[in-house]
């Protein structure tokens, strides 16, 4: 059953509601008409609330609750005092409406320092705590995520949240072709991880509308259900981790898998091309990593026996400076 048949099922029970309650009177048909027009209604209401989120409506009940505790605890307390009934009765409705209204207002602005979803708590041991890990786009469009979920190296639950499909979508969209690309491979990549048996992948709906930047939200998120952030967004990776939110960075992985070599150490590399300076040549080892060569470039195409002088760790990875040995 989906949300149309619910619909369909709600419209037909509110025209038999109205024909029944208004056939003693003789307006039957008219009863059924304002049953299926007050159906109608409340539908189109609750096409508005689409934005509201679980947590948000637990955090307005929470706050709607301790608004009438508070009313009623404070009326009664006035009522010790001598005073009209009139004006008894009139400040205890103000006094209700006004703490229900702040109350509400305050708990859903601090929503996310709290989750109330009562009716949803799952009780499991300290030692027993769910792994979850946030997808951000970058790491999406990257492409590498699959491969390393299906070795089953990260047990954990992969959450991708509702804006970063968005903007996935609006990538895909793109008029540039290449941007276009990098946003169909995306969606691609997305449909296969959810497709995965192994893994547990499940689509996060929070949105923070008062937050424009996806990296932001991301953290805020992040926060909210204390899970950690998959990227190869360097920049994602500084802000995040300054603001206390734990960040699995694939391109700091690949980094840390690639081949050790020192000083002294001698390899095999074949010559690829030519190196930014002059006579240098450049070639790369099977992980990846560049290795330049000094007078390396007379010898361009062929393989060759080098010795390491000097390793360089960059932002964009490894640096192997070699010359030839004797």
């Amino acid at each position: 059953m989906n949300v149309l048949s619910v619909r369909i099922i709600f419209v037909f029970f509110s025209l038999f509601v109205g024909y029944v309650a208004m056939e003693p009177m003789g307006n039957a048909l008219l009863g059924a008409l304002l049953g299926i027009a007050a159906s109608l209604l409340i539908i189109i209401l609750e096409m508005g609330m689409r934005r509201v989120s679980t947590r948000g409506l637990s955090s307005g009940v929470f706050g709607l609750i301790l608004g009438l505790i508070m009313s009623k605890l404070i009326g009664d307390a006035i009522s010790l005092t001598p005073m009209p009934n009139i004006m008894l009765s009139f400040l205890k409705v103000a006094l209700t409406v006004v703490l229900c209204y702040l109350c509400m207002i305050i708990a859903l602005r601090g929503q996310d320092e709290f989750s109330l979803v009562i009716p949803y708590i799952r009780l499991r041991r300290q030692d027993q705590a769910e792994e979850k890990v946030i997808l951000d786009t970058s790491v999406i469009v990257d492409g590498r995520i699959t491969d390393i979920l299906k070795t089953g190296f990260l047990e954990a639950r992969i959450i991708i949240p509702r804006f970063v499909l968005k903007e996935l979508q609006q990538i895909a969209d793109s008029t540039d072709p290449i941007k276009r690309q990098r946003g169909r491979r995306g969606l691609e990549i997305l449909n296969t991880i959810q497709k995965e048996e192994k893994l547990i992948v499940s689509v996060n709906e929070d949105d923070f509308p008062e937050v424009r930047e996806v990296d932001a939200k991301l953290v805020r998120l992040a926060k909210l259900l204390e899970a950690k952030i998959l990227t190869v967004d360097f920049n994602l990776n500084r802000v995040a981790s300054i603001q206390g939110v734990k960040v699995l960075n694939i391109n700091e992985l690949s980094n840390a898998l690639k081949s050790v070599v020192f000083p002294g150490e001698q390899i095999q590399i074949r010559l690829i091309k030519e190196g930014k300076e002059f006579n240098q040549a450049i070639g790369y080892l099977d992980d990846g990593t560049m290795v330049v060569v000094e007078e390396g470039r007379k010898l361009i195409g062929q393989e060759v026996r080098v010795a390491v002088t000097s390793v360089l760790q960059t932002p964009a990875g490894r640096m192997v400076f070699t010359k030839f040995s004797r």
